[in-house]
């Protein structure tokens, strides 16, 4: 298993960032790879991605949500191994900093490979800068979810 650590400071109120990590259906607008993702139950989402050419299909639960602070999540099902948590800080009224871990089992030698030239960890690096870039351009979230899990 691979583990990831990154982090993104993003300049929005906390509620606002939370609120929008919770709409996993934008996910696509800034993760790169991510063609669609459909939300099934308050817990359940089903992922369409493409990388490099491998498409896969897969199912995410979300393990523990509390609002304005966690979201944590496993893979259920299908060809990808995943888990992982996304905590957020305030830093300020206006500032707030966006932490992933991730634990990825690269699937494959070709995914292995990627994985330990880097690969898996760039593309969380972009896709939380884009998310960041996304909601400070956009001024405030497209909805959000304030369930608890």
């Amino acid at each position: 298993m691979s583990q990831i650590e990154e982090s993104v400071e993003v300049a929005a109120p906390l509620s606002a960032v939370y609120n929008q990590w919770t709409q996993f259906e934008e996910y696509p607008r800034f993760m790169s790879g991510v063609e669609r993702i459909e939300q099934r139950t308050p817990t359940l989402t089903h992922w369409v991605t493409q990388v490099d050419g491998v498409r896969r299909e897969f199912d995410a639960e979300v393990t523990e949500q509390i609002p304005d602070e966690r979201v944590a999540w496993t893979t259920v099902g299908g060809e990808v191994r995943q888990a992982g948590v996304v905590t957020f800080h305030r830093i300020s009224d206006d500032r707030t900093k966006v932490m992933l871990q991730l634990e990825h089992e690269p699937h494959g030698v070709t995914e292995q490979v990627g994985d330990k030239l880097g690969f898996v960890r760039r593309q969380a690096v972009g896709d939380l800068e884009r998310f960041r870039s996304f909601i400070e351009k956009r001024g405030t979230e497209t909805g959000g979810w304030r369930g608890q899990v």
